[in-house]
Parts: C-alpha cells; sequence; structure tokens
C-alpha cells in the first residue's frame, strides 16, 4: 500500500497522528520506533541506507498501515535532498518526525579520518537539523506536530573514546530542549529520546555482553518510552531508572571526575 498515506484509522496517542517520518527506521531503536508507530495506527515514511531491510520492515507493517521505504544515505546532503524530495512527491503531511539515524563509532578522536568525521557530524547534527527547519514550519502552521529526537545519555557528559559521538549527541539534545521553549504554545511539541546502551548494531556487542543486564536495555523498551515522551510531549524522555539515576547523581560531581570516569569505561570497553 504505497498510493497515499492520508486517513489512516484510529490512534491511540493523546494527539490525532496520521502520518510519520522515521528515519534509521531498518534495525535497533528506528525498528522498534517503526513498529510502535504502526501498532498505534500511525502511516509511515521510513528510510535508512539497507533498501532489503527497509523493504521486509514495510511489507511486514503494510498488514497494519501504509508504509513507503524510501532507502537513501543521510550522512551526505545528497541523501537527505533525495529524502525530502521523495517526500514531496507524496503529497501527504508529515504530522510526526522521528531523527533516529545516526553512527556511534568507537575509537579515539585522532584514529577517525576526515571523511568518517563529516559523515558523523552529518548523520547525527546536520540531518536531523535540517529535517526540523523542513518540517516544523508546516507542523506550526498547521498548529500541531511532534519531533522526537533520538540522543543519548552520551549527550550529558564527555565520552571518551567516543568524543564525537558524545559531542553530537550534546547538539541534539540541547537543541531539542531550546526549540522546546521557542515553539511551547503553538501545539507542536518536541522531545529527546536518551536511552543508555542499548542493544543495537551501533554497539559493540562484546562489549554489551561484559555489562550486567540491568545496564543494557532492549530497543522495544526504549522505543516505548520515546513513544509515551512523544505522546505526552515531554522534553527529555531517559528509559530505565539506572540511567536516570545515573545521569542524576552526575549533575552533582564535579566534570573533571565524570570526565575521569568516562576515561576508565573506556579503556575497559575497548
Amino acid at each position: 500500500k504505497i498510493e497515499s498515506l492520508e486517513g489512516s484509522g484510529s490512534v491511540t496517542f493523546t494527539f490525532n497522528a496520521t502520518t510519520a517520518l522515521v528515519t534509521g527506521a531498518s534495525s535497533g531503536i528506528g525498528y522498534a520506533l517503526a513498529t510502535g508507530l504502526a501498532a498505534r495506527g500511525v502511516n509511515l515514511i521510513i528510510t535508512a541506507r539497507r533498501k532489503d531491510r527497509l523493504e521486509a520492515l514495510a511489507e511486514q507493517l503494510g498488514e497494519q498501515v501504509t508504509v513507503v521505504p524510501i532507502a537513501t544515505d543521510l550522512s551526505s546532503q545528497s541523501g537527505v535532498d533525495d529524502l525530502l524530495t521523495a517526500v514531496q512527491n507524496l503529497s501527504v503531511t508529515v504530522d510526526v518526525l522521528v531523527n533516529c539515524a545516526g553512527l556511534a563509532p568507537h575509537g579515539k578522536f585522532l584514529e577517525t579520518t576526515d571523511l568518517d568525521q563529516q559523515a558523523l557530524v552529518q548523520l547525527n547534527v546536520l540531518t536531523p537539523t535540517r529535517l526540523i527547519r523542513h518540517f516544523l514550519p508546516n507542523m506550526q502552521s498547521r498548529g500541531f506536530g511532534r519531533i522526537l529526537n533520538v540522543c543519548s545519555i552520551a549527550g550529558f557528559h564527555a565520552v571518551p573514546g567516543m568524543a564525537q559521538y558524545g559531542a553530537t549527541k550534546a547538539y541534539l539534545l540541547s537543541l531539542t530542549e531550546a526549540l522546546s521553549e521557542e515553539i511551547k504554545g503553538s501545539g507542536v511539541a518536541i522531545s529527546a529520546l536518551c536511552p543508555g546502551v542499548t542493544r543495537t548494531d551501533s554497539v559493540i556487542q562484546a562489549a554489551v555482553e561484559a555489562l550486567p543486564d540491568a545496564l543494557v536495555l532492549d530497543p522495544d523498551v526504549v522505543a516505548e518510552a520515546g513513544l509515551e515522551a512523544l505522546a505526552k510531549g515531554e522534553v527529555v524522555c531517559i528509559p530505565g531508572r539506572l540511567n536516570q539515576a545515573a545521569v542524576t547523581a552526575a549533575q552533582f560531581q564535579p566534570r573533571w571526575l565524570i570526565r575521569s570516569f568516562g576515561g576508565l569505561l573506556a579503556k575497559f570497553g575497548s
């Protein structure tokens, strides 16, 4: 079903959303978010690089809602251009924007190439910023919309061994919080979903297996927390009580101590 995305069935959210654009939908948290939205009757435009996975997801969720898969690489400006052109050609209204596509490279800053850094900043920073700038004005003019930015608890503090990643998530978290004030009262809400370690393709599996189960969340759990925050219009959502406690405790510690602790974790993870 790809002819039209208008006029889906009832939605169990506390707002009337018919169409959501989900980036990074082929795996992990993005996959779980797309699945959760479909379960709530929201039609989908899903995008990621892996065409085969996108088409498989579209076929799976197409029994519930209308799903349009768009395979493109959002780590380049041309990929974002292609996505926006494809969405425009669908002639649909995007009610919900989910920015989930992202890179989480491991390694010291000087061990990465310029091309790696450019792709990281494009995908984690420039792409979500551009998508927000593109869809937000129409949401405001209609008096309704929801934006979910998938950030990380890494956005709250420095992350040695993943310096660029943490910096990009700090940007997206700060942007989300600032925009939530700028658009207050417009009928549009923006939320930052800040998970901790999650069982996804972007996390080194060996490091995940070395952690206690209580510290690692499944993508489905993270996605449900994000969708609940999206429905309620919560600005910052940190899934998991241990993650919440860790972020809260870190706020009362000197920054040098948090940096040092992060450095120890980086050595352990390597």
